[in-house]
């Protein structure tokens, strides 16, 4: 397996805007007490965010998740990440930057299933 650790950095150091904004909402445990990770490889993926303590992934997707190339990779990936007892939520970048509150209630939902 590729070692991405050099990639996984400078993903952590070029956030896209709606990955600050969210990032900002769930760090140092300010979303009900939740520890998140971001920018963590699982086997041969890299995912933008982990609630370990419920097995929960969570992806921002830009526009360009809506091709059919792209959303068959996408497939494939939750696919491998749920055969590895994952759950995995999409939010679309646009959401978080208009709608951040009706997303952070759809993630407090999924976090207490």
């Amino acid at each position: 397996m590729k070692d991405y650790t050099k990639l996984i950095k400078e993903l952590r150091h070029n956030q896209t805007l709606p990955e600050q904004v969210f990032w900002k909402a769930i760090r140092n445990r300010r979303f009900a007490n939740f520890k998140f990770r971001r920018q963590v490889q699982i086997g041969p993926y890299i995912v933008d965010f982990i609630c370990y303590q419920k097995n929960l992934i969570i992806e921002l997707d830009g526009s360009e998740h809506l091709t059919e190339d792209k959303v068959r990779y996408d497939n494939k990936r939750t696919n491998y990440l749920k055969s590895r007892n994952f759950k995995v939520i999409r939010y679309f970048n646009n959401d978080i930057l208009n709608h951040i509150d009706r997303v952070l209630l759809d993630l407090w939902n999924n976090l207490n299933e």
